[in-house]
């Protein structure tokens, strides 16, 4: 069972996701709160996954976010919005968030994102991803160096490819015939020695350096 928080200003926003999700096979929303509540609420419901709001009256969600992947064993968390494009995605990237979904998102595929978070993917909705991965690659940031990428075994860059093609740890495990254990060590010395907080990270300086579309397992 896929444990799910979800955190917004609006209490309407949260109760259509719960009502979504709560009805999906495998997946239980165990809280549903606006952003002043959503550290204590981590506490409380250990979650999977936490979807997050990325612009709050009472709290900014970026530090919500800032927090929760200071927290001794942090929730995956995707950043919400209602914005085709948002100033605030790059920073949410940076700071380790694994995934960037629009609120009007279709209810049919919403499940779907969630169980391919939980799994470890890389997710950025549909209407959103060509436009934030060019304009992150196109912003000239300050993103991690490409040279780290010689600190990878041959089975890491491997594993790293298929990061950037936003497949989960059970998906690359079947591509690479490895148990999903394996998979979880492989990916977490990848962020370790690629010096990035999270899996976005990791996959958009495969890009910056061309690995994706070049290497397969």
């Amino acid at each position: 069972m896929i444990r799910v928080l979800v955190v917004d200003d609006e209490a309407l926003i949260r109760m259509g996701f719960q009502h979504i999700l709560d009805a999906a096979d495998g997946i239980e929303v165990v809280g549903a709160v606006s952003g002043g509540r959503a550290v204590q609420a981590v506490r409380e419901t250990a979650p999977d996954l936490v979807l997050l709001d990325i612009r709050m009256p009472d709290v900014d969600g970026l530090t919500v976010l800032a927090e929760l992947r200071r927290l001794t064993a942090p929730p995956v968390v995707a950043m919400l919005t209602t914005f085709d494009m948002d100033e605030y995605v790059e920073t949410a990237l940076r700071s380790g968030a694994a995934g960037f979904l629009l609120k009007d998102t279709d209810p049919e595929e919403l499940p779907f994102l969630v169980r391919s978070l939980a799994e470890g993917g890389t997710v950025l909705s549909s209407k959103v991803t060509r436009t934030v991965v060019d304009g992150y690659l196109n912003a000239g940031a300050q993103a991690p160096e490409t040279h780290l990428l010689e600190r990878l075994t041959t089975r890491e860059r491997a594993v790293l490819v298929l990061i950037g093609e936003g497949l989960s740890n059970a998906d690359i495990a079947k591509r690479m015939h490895l148990g999903t254990g394996t998979v979880k060590d492989h990916v977490s010395a990848i962020l370790t020695k690629l010096e990035v907080g999270g899996r976005v990270q990791a996959a958009l300086l495969a890009q910056r350096a061309g690995l994706l579309g070049t290497e397969t397992p």
